[in-house]
């Protein structure tokens, strides 16, 4: 694996010394690509694509090798391409690679492949989890985001003087803040469960449920949020609201319905015409374009129409072969790219303004991993799980890894963060994706370690 990783990061890193000393020596002691008159935008980006794939593939490797998940390597690259890394050791390498005239075609790959991952995201939340888990999971799962909420709305009356952007309302910010603390990472979850076999388990299987409930509890703050920071009467803001439920009904009760008589039929009666199976993808991939269009048009992110049609979506072995399709494409291409695009936007070298700086960033994290692992724990445990049980779920929960940097993106886009506090969320999101698997290893050494000790103790359910 190590070796894998080397042989694909080492001529990615080959072929942007060579041209770069190249068009070093072609261009003198150009600084900035912004200065070479006439860029071929389109070369470039044929150029930029194979070395972020290759560097995204190369650090995914790296991090499997030490029993990390794939995205946080693909995060990780984002940040090595980007200022904080490459930009300050080697400045006009990061600015060949990755010019300015760049940024804009970058960012449209980008936002497609987050329309397409939304999709899947809501296609493989099922709502049938939900079912028959009653009053611990509903605890669980919404003191798991009150608590952090809350704290995040405490912690916005320290950060807004110093770091919100100039015109922008207290009220917005605080309830940005107060939802990148409460999010779960349920994609990069899911792959932790799976690695780790934890998925019949009991602390598995909550963390599942329990971080679908969330999420879908924080986008739909998040919908809020979006929508106070782009209307700022209440008129405005209730007609986007009225509107974005209207959709939901649309979806639920037209759309839904519609999907699964024409994916379903021939089951019951022969006259329903089943959709030929090679016009599924291409219909799946227009109806989520014109579900994301329309939140957009609402006055929500595009990411919400995406995401609540995949919801929706019925599953059946023809969508699941086309989802599967979709998710070749955007997890292999367009993901990387918005890593990439958010490492960028991420400066490290904005936190050097002081020691204040990096004491926020530290009372941050520790207020963003004690919110959400105690108070996790402490929901699971007023519930009845055992001790052992209720420390995996916290752990499990503290993961936010993309959905967190999904948020961060939308906030910084609409101004209602500023860059430094962007990066200080950036860290905090990547500390805390990367201690989820070091604290699950540590939380099943103690009970491994206190199922050995005690012998009168109870069979534990979370090593079944």
């Amino acid at each position: 694996m190590f070796l894998y990783g080397a042989l694909v990061i080492l001529p990615a890193v080959a072929v942007v010394l060579l041209l770069a000393v190249r068009g070093h020596a072609a261009g003198g002691d150009r600084t900035s690509s912004a200065a070479a008159p006439g860029p071929d935008v389109y070369g470039r980006l044929l150029l930029a694509l194979p070395v972020i794939l290759l560097v995204g593939q190369g650090c995914a490797a790296l991090c499997r090798r030490m029993s990390q998940p794939g995205v946080v390597g693909e995060i990780l690259a984002g940040l090595v391409l980007g200022p904080s890394v490459l930009g300050l050791l080697w400045p006009f390498a990061r600015h060949w690679l990755l010019p300015d005239e760049l940024m804009p075609p970058i960012n449209v790959l980008a936002q497609l492949g987050l329309v397409l991952f939304m999709f899947l995201v809501g296609h493989e939340l099922d709502l049938r989890r939900v079912r028959g888990r009653g009053h611990a999971l509903l605890v669980v799962s919404h003191v798991g985001v009150a608590v952090p909420m809350l704290t995040g709305v405490v912690l916005a009356l320290g950060l807004y003087g110093p770091f919100a952007p100039a015109h922008t309302d207290f009220t917005p910010f605080a309830l940005f803040v107060a939802v990148s603390l409460s999010i779960t990472a349920f994609p990069v979850l899911a792959r932790i469960v799976a690695e780790r076999r934890l998925g019949s388990s009991t602390a598995g299987s909550m963390a599942l449920v329990s971080a679908a409930i969330g999420d879908v509890t924080a986008w739909c703050l998040l919908a809020v949020v979006v929508t106070t920071a782009r209307h700022s009467s209440l008129l405005g803001v209730g007609r986007v609201l009225l509107l974005t439920i209207g959709f939901c009904a649309l979806l639920w009760l037209v759309v839904r319905p519609a999907a699964t008589r024409l994916l379903s039929g021939g089951e019951r009666d022969g006259r329903t015409a089943r959709l030929p199976e090679a016009a599924v993808l291409p219909v799946l991939l227009v109806g989520i374009l014109l579900s994301a269009l329309a939140t957009d048009r609402i006055g929500v992110h595009a990411i919400f129409g995406a995401f609540l049609l995949g919801v929706i979506t019925p599953r059946r072995p023809a969508v699941e072969r086309a989802a599967a399709g979709v998710r070749s494409v955007t997890e292999t291409l367009l993901l990387p790219l918005f890593f990439v695009y958010s490492g960028l936007r991420t400066e490290i070298g904005l936190l050097s303004g002081g020691w204040r700086t990096w004491l926020w960033c530290l009372l941050v994290l520790v207020a963003a991993v004690v919110a959400k692992w105690g108070s996790t724990t402490a929901a699971a445990r007023s519930v009845g799980l055992p001790w052992e049980d209720s420390m995996l779920l916290g752990a499990l929960m503290n993961c936010r890894g993309l959905t967190e940097l999904i948020v961060l993106n939308v906030g910084l886009d609409l101004g209602v963060i500023s860059p430094t506090l962007f990066t200080v969320f950036v860290v905090m999101a990547v500390v805390s994706t990367v201690m989820t698997s070091p604290a699950v290893s540590a939380v099943q050494r103690f009970v491994r370690s206190r199922a050995t000790g005690d012998t009168s103790s109870p069979n534990l359910s979370m090593t079944h």
